[in-house]
């Protein structure tokens, strides 16, 4: 089966359940981030726990140990998952059980311990509702943190009806939990040993907190007279105290929920009595409270991700699953595409390269498009479409050491040898775009051909159904030259200054920009572009367009990182007079405005990555800063209540500049919706891949609904994105426009 085929199937048995949950997590977050008037604050305070947690995670492995060895439990240190399970296996012997109760641990999955115990003839039961569902099923989970989400009530229904032949019909999701307590009570109160997973250990008190939904994780350790516990050695942070901000964001950052049902800290040795199900008479103070505790840390290559300076940010991950809720692309296709052997959503492909190896993660990883819709959704600020991008990288070139771009100088032409014809296409689509526009029309005729699309297809796996870009031959720093350049842009601002001096204060007198020419500006949209050098000399801004190299955002999102790096530094080098000498950047396209604000931090040095991120804008950005310094709205064209439909681009979004366009707009008069949904799913390169179209169209389907609405089917379609507007233009019949043409219309 192809992966377009798998990813269909997916999409058709277990997207609409994916989805509908997902997103309800999603929006539930939204509103309970929203009542938290220190949220930044609070992930800031996780973030530095984090941090310094992972620094120092010997130290505090030792210091864990002896405050549990103190209260009389034992610690276990296993190297790998192997190791691990053996551990438990011969504690659970020693004990003599025939069944062990677990609550729900992911670290537990990544071990397979089910297997391992069962292959000794121990009766394992997941006592959490979704897990014990999956254990019935024989399936994996598709959640980090909702393992079940890909399976509704009706199947779930059909599963326990099909296993246990109940008396009664399971029809309300009220019936299935009653029925599955009755079915798990049974089998808590035979058991001898109870197996828990850990959010948090703190290292000072060897106190573990357990942040549940449920009840089971308190059953299992009540219960029962021996309780393991097995969690990843980055589980351990320094203090209880440390445990408030995680708390705080764990809940919501996941479910949406301000706090979950069950937040439980326990320090070994349990002090609570082990209960005797079989005598109910006899009195509590009676009851045997002899335990056996045992912690097993995990290292399983995370100590090994902690040296890695690329990957050790994984390590701070709570698994709380926000990064999957927020993804448009799991949305639709769930952890059972988008993961691995344990571990899924966008934050998957750093657990997958650290613990099972690169070959696992690339399974999945080009599911990640780098939108960053994960980036603000994450609550320890971890940089996940940078890891995505690394594992890339490293997929590419067949290894999983450090970048060697960083450490070695390798050059973009010795990594692209070993990426894949496809993303050397992609990710050189600078020079694809300047044959195009020298070779313009007839480039783009020849590539509409049926053999050109054949060839197209089988070569390259670039989907036939995808409308391709159509080149111009006059790019955008052609024109500007030819209309006379900065002196004949300063002439036309001058003009637009002179007729504005009428008593209005306008502190915009001597703005000067330059306008980056972002390949698609430059070699395809050339009318947007062309518009955003009209309106800001029409408020009076002094415009040079000049010829620089492309932002590398096209091989970055291909996980060239070297070839990025090498653009980076030369667009960096380019523009870097004109800064000094005062002028401001601006941006047309959001996603190369995003390199400049955000990864360029990582490719290019500080110095140059500062100078340029603190004077970039992006376009309607700038427009909106204008006019608050006293430009004149008039000089631009009126909206005149004309309705218009908005939709924003995520890295725009990610960035909190989708706000400026919406005040431009309806300050020039314009009635504006914006789009609910976040993706379009385009993605760049992503939506013209064979592999990725069809779900590409399942997550535009979300805009598409939203854009034929009543109320929104009449309104003008306009979008900030190249992607955008390639995708709109796929799905409704409304031509859409850049929101900075409206400004000169």
């Amino acid at each position: 089966m192809s992966k377009a085929d798998d990813l269909r199937r997916l999409m058709r048995t277990e997207g609409a359940a994916v989805a509908e949950n997902t997103r309800a997590f999603n929006e539930g977050r939204y509103r309970s981030v929203a009542d938290l008037e220190n949220y930044e604050e609070l992930k800031d305070e996780a973030r530095a726990i984090k941090e310094d947690a992972i620094a120092r995670l010997p130290e505090l492995v030792d210091q864990l140990r002896e405050a549990v060895e103190a209260n009389g439990g034992t610690v276990y240190v296993a190297d790998d998952a192997a190791d691990a399970n053996e551990y438990v296996r011969s504690v659970v012997a020693d004990r003599g059980a025939e069944r062990a109760v677990k609550s729900k641990s992911m670290t537990t999955e990544e071990l397979d311990l089910n297997d391992a115990l069962e292959a000794d003839g121990v009766d394992v039961v997941e006592t959490d509702l979704g897990e014990w569902v999956l254990q019935l099923a024989e399936e994996a989970p598709s959640h980090i943190v909702a393992p079940a989400i890909h399976k509704s009530r009706e199947a779930i229904a059909e599963l326990f009806e099909a296993r246990f032949d109940p008396e009664e019909p399971l029809e309300t999701a009220e019936d299935l939990t009653y029925f599955a307590r009755e079915k798990l009570g049974e089998q808590i109160t035979d058991a001898e040993v109870g197996i828990t997973g850990a959010n948090f250990l703190t290292a000072d008190t060897g106190t573990m907190a357990l942040v549940t939904s449920e009840g089971n994780a308190r059953k299992t350790v009540a219960a029962t007279d021996t309780q393991i516990t097995v969690a990843g050695v980055e589980k351990v942070i320094p203090t209880v105290e440390d445990l408030r901000p995680f708390i705080e964001l764990i809940g919501r950052s996941g479910t949406g929920q301000d706090i979950t049902s069950y937040v439980s800290l326990l320090t070994p040795p349990v002090d609570t009595p082990v209960v005797d199900f079989g005598d109910e008479t006899t009195p509590l103070s009676e009851f045997d409270a002899d335990r056996a505790f045992h912690l097993v840390l995990v290292d399983n290559g995370r100590l090994e991700m902690r040296e890695d300076d690329q990957l050790r940010e994984t390590l701070y991950c709570i698994r709380c699953s926000a990064c999957s809720n927020s993804c448009a692309n799991f949305q639709s296709v769930g952890g059972h595409a988008f993961g691995g052997e344990t571990y899924s959503g966008g934050i998957a492909t750093g657990w997958e390269a650290g613990i099972e190896g690169l070959d696992t993660a690339a399974e999945f990883n080009d599911l990640c498009t780098g939108c960053t819709r994960c980036v603000n959704a994450c609550p320890v600020k971890i940089d996940i479409p940078w890891i995505n991008a690394v594992v890339r990288d490293r997929v590419n070139r067949g290894e999983d050491s450090e970048l060697d771009w960083l450490v070695d100088g390798l050059t973009p032409d010795e990594e692209e040898g070993g990426a894949p014809l496809q993303k050397r296409f992609f990710g050189n689509f600078e020079t694809v775009a300047k044959l195009g526009s020298l070779t313009a029309p007839v480039s783009s005729r020849l590539a509409d051909t049926e053999a050109s699309r054949w060839l197209m297809e089988k070569a390259l796996g670039i989907d036939p159904r995808r409308d391709l870009p159509e080149f111009e031959r006059e790019t955008l720093v052609k024109w500007f030259e030819k209309r006379g350049g900065e002196a004949a842009s300063e002439r036309r601002a001058a003009g637009g200054r002179a007729a504005r001096e009428s008593g209005a204060r306008n502190r915009n007198s001597e703005r000067r920009v330059v306008l980056y020419p972002d390949l698609y500006t430059n070699h395809v949209q050339v009318e947007r572009g062309k518009a955003a050098v009209r309106a800001l000399e029409s408020l009076g801004v002094n415009v040079v367009v000049p010829s620089v190299a492309s932002s590398g955002r096209a091989p970055f999102s291909q996980g060239m990182v070297a070839t990025a790096a090498d653009h980076a530094e030369r667009v960096t080098e380019t523009l870097a007079p004109y800064v000094e000498d005062g002028r401001d950047v601006v941006v047309v396209e959001p996603s190369d405005h995003a390199m400049f604000a955000r990864e360029y931090e990582r490719l290019v040095d500080a110095e140059g990555f500062a100078s340029l991120s603190e004077r970039s804008y992006e376009v309607l950005e700038y427009v909106y800063g204008l006019l608050e310094n006293g430009a004149d709205p008039d000089s631009l064209s009126a909206g005149g209540g004309e309705k218009i439909a908005y939709h924003s681009h995520c890295q725009q979004r990610t960035l909190g500049l989708e706000t400026y366009t919406v005040a431009v707009l309806e300050r020039l008069g314009y009635d504006v919706v914006t789009s609910e949904v976040e993706c379009c799913g385009m993605a760049g390169s992503f939506g013209y891949k064979s592999d990725y179209y069809e779900l590409s169209m399942d997550v535009g389907d979300r805009l598409r609904d939203q854009l034929e609405a009543d109320g929104v089917r009449d309104r003008r379609v306009v979008a900030s994105g190249t992607s955008c507007l390639e995708q709109i233009d796929s799905l409704v019949a409304r031509k859409p426009q850049h929101p900075v043409e409206l400004l000169v219309e």
